[in-house]
Order: C-alpha cells, then sequence, then structure tokens
C-alpha cells in the first residue's frame, strides 16, 4: 500500500511539474517577446494622447512620417498639407520650391500631390529619430543614399499599394499617398519627440509686420497677418495657397530660418544643380508670430539633436500652439 502511494505522489508531481513548466513558457511568449512582435499598425489601436513636441496640442502620437509635396503652380491646390504638424519649405532645381509636411497628430485619408526627396532631406529628419518619409521617387544615384540612410525611405515604387493617381490632375502631379497605408509598411517608425520647438505666450518686444516674403529665383512665398483669423496666410508666386477643401493655408507661426544652401553631389533630369539645405549649424532667423516679428537665432549642433531658437537676451523663443511653418531662405 504504502508503495502505491509513493508511485501516485510520484505521478502527481511529475504532472504538476509539467503543466508549472507549460505556465511559464507560455508566460515567457507574452512577457519577454520583442515589443514590435505584436506591435499594433495606427488602425489597429489608437495612439496615446499627450502634448504633442511639434504643436504645443493635446494629441495622438502617431508615428511620424513626413510626405514630399509638389508645389508647381499646377500641383496646386494642396491636400491635406493643412493637416500637417510641420510645414517645410525647401528650394530646389531652378530656384522653385517644394514642401514637406511632417505628421503626427493627424493622419489624412491621403494627401498630395506628392513629388521626390532631396539629399539634405535626410540630414533634416534625422532630428525625428526614425521617420517614415513618403515620396515619388529619385535619381538612381540618390536611391541608393536613401535606401541606406536611416530613415524608412518609402517611395511609390516601393510601396506602390500605398499610392494612387489622381484623375482629375495631370502627371506629374497626380500622385497621392494614403498615410495610414504607408505606415503599415514601416511599423518601426519613430513616435515623437523633443526636436526644440517650446510653445507658450508671446514675449515683449518684436516689430508689428504686416506680410513677409521669402523668395528664391523663381518662386515666392508671402505670409501675411490676419487679425481676424489670428494667423499668417500663406500665398505662393502671389496668389493665395489654397487647400483643397477651399481654405487658405497658414499657421499662427511662420519661421524664417536663414541657412547655406549649397551646390550638392547631385543633378535633376535636365542638369540642373540640386541645392544642399544645411539644416546643422546657426545662424539667424525671423519669427513671425501675433502680427509681429522677433530676431532670433537658431542653433542645431548634430543632425540628431534637435534646433533651437533663442532671443538676443538668450531666453527661449516660444511659438504659439499649433501648425508651424519652417521657411528656409538663403544666409544673409
Amino acid at each position: 500500500m504504502k508503495a502505491a502511494s509513493r508511485a501516485r505522489a510520484t505521478r502527481r508531481t511529475r504532472i504538476g511539474a509539467k503543466v508549472l513548466a507549460l505556465v511559464v513558457a507560455t508566460a515567457s511568449l507574452t512577457v519577454g517577446a520583442p515589443s514590435h512582435a505584436s506591435a499594433p499598425s495606427p488602425e489597429d489601436a489608437p495612439a496615446p494622447r499627450t502634448t504633442s513636441p511639434f504643436t504645443g496640442q493635446s494629441a495622438r502620437q502617431n508615428p511620424v512620417l513626413a510626405v514630399k509635396f509638389d508645389n508647381a503652380r499646377r500641383a496646386r491646390p494642396h491636400t491635406g498639407l493643412d493637416r500637417a504638424d510641420i510645414v517645410y519649405v525647401e528650394k530646389v532645381e531652378g530656384g522653385m520650391s517644394r514642401l514637406m509636411g511632417v505628421y503626427s497628430s493627424k493622419l489624412p485619408k491621403a494627401v498630395g500631390p506628392v513629388r521626390s526627396a532631396r539629399e539634405s532631406d535626410i540630414e533634416l529628419l534625422r532630428q525625428f529619430g526614425r521617420p517614415a518619409l513618403a515620396y515619388s521617387g529619385v535619381r538612381s544615384a540618390l536611391q541608393k543614399v536613401l535606401r541606406n540612410s536611416p530613415l524608412y525611405a518609402r517611395s511609390h515604387g516601393r510601396v506602390p499599394g500605398a499610392y494612387f493617381r489622381h484623375s482629375g490632375r495631370p502627371a506629374p502631379h497626380n500622385l497621392f499617398v494614403r498615410p495610414k497605408a504607408l505606415l503599415r509598411s514601416a511599423p518601426r517608425a519613430t513616435r515623437p519627440a523633443d526636436i526644440g520647438f517650446r510653445f507658450g505666450p508671446a514675449p515683449a518686444g518684436g516689430a508689428r509686420t504686416a506680410a513677409r516674403t521669402v523668395r528664391y529665383a523663381s518662386a515666392s512665398h508671402t505670409f501675411r497677418w490676419s487679425p481676424r483669423q489670428g494667423r499668417w496666410l500663406a500665398s505662393f508666386d502671389g496668389a493665395p495657397a489654397r487647400s483643397s477643401s477651399g481654405r487658405q493655408l497658414g499657421a499662427r507661426t511662420i519661421v524664417i530660418q536663414y541657412v547655406n544652401m549649397r551646390p550638392s553631389r547631385f543633378k535633376d533630369v535636365n542638369g540642373a544643380v540640386t541645392p544642399y539645405i544645411e539644416t546643422v549649424g546657426r545662424g539667424k532667423a525671423t519669427v513671425l508670430r501675433n502680427g509681429k516679428r522677433y530676431a532670433t537665432r537658431w542653433e542645431r549642433s548634430t543632425a540628431t539633436g534637435g534646433t533651437t531658437f533663442t532671443r538676443p537676451n538668450g531666453e527661449p523663443m516660444p511659438f504659439a500652439p499649433g501648425q508651424v511653418w519652417m521657411v528656409y531662405a538663403d544666409r544673409r
């Protein structure tokens, strides 16, 4: 009898050990698995909501997506640019301009028209960590540079399912992208972090300003203060810059950043040299907000760091909460 009892006890111990081992193994799959193994796509679960370091407003912290926009006359009006957290104005070949919208707080159903990227976009976007970049394509020599960059470079050719052609627009100004679809191809794209912007009430001082224009050889960008709307209204080449919804583009804060725009080692299909916009360094800037202009200094010590904007007294220059426009101008 004693031998039979010992045998039954041994069997129970073995069974219990197997059950415990199974529980531990199951737990290790849940707790110890890499976080990206079950990372939700932007549509699977809502992104956390907190104060955006890009706008100073409460917003969803979706992965960061940068989209290159065409800004030729036939490419206007733009779709979804008014939903970007930050809008960059860049000089390209022939003194024309392109735009880049940086998205996180809001992901429109579609944005565009989308055009090609430039080498200096890599340096500019490094401050966002490892964001996704939507663009139409580049020349073969630059394609390798983008592919080897820290960005999630997602061109039309690489993720065709995230793009579509707008039947009502002429080519090549008819390529649009679906942000959520594109971000699914970059599940590890970084979420928003501090890039140097500071938000708060307008400081004392500043000079009353009705309008300010930044010109390239073949493009002009004017920002006119609207007391009624409480923001700077944008115009391109003398005409109001509008969204496809009909609303005029603009923002409460416009930053004109004076930088070196030297020739790069790349050319466009017509042989024109592409400017390289140097966003690492230091220099002068003019911040437009609340109907005034403020003399400011900018500094960015490394490509992976953000850009600080300070007033002559050394204090940070606060931006008005909301969308921010960064306009690059030739250093003076």
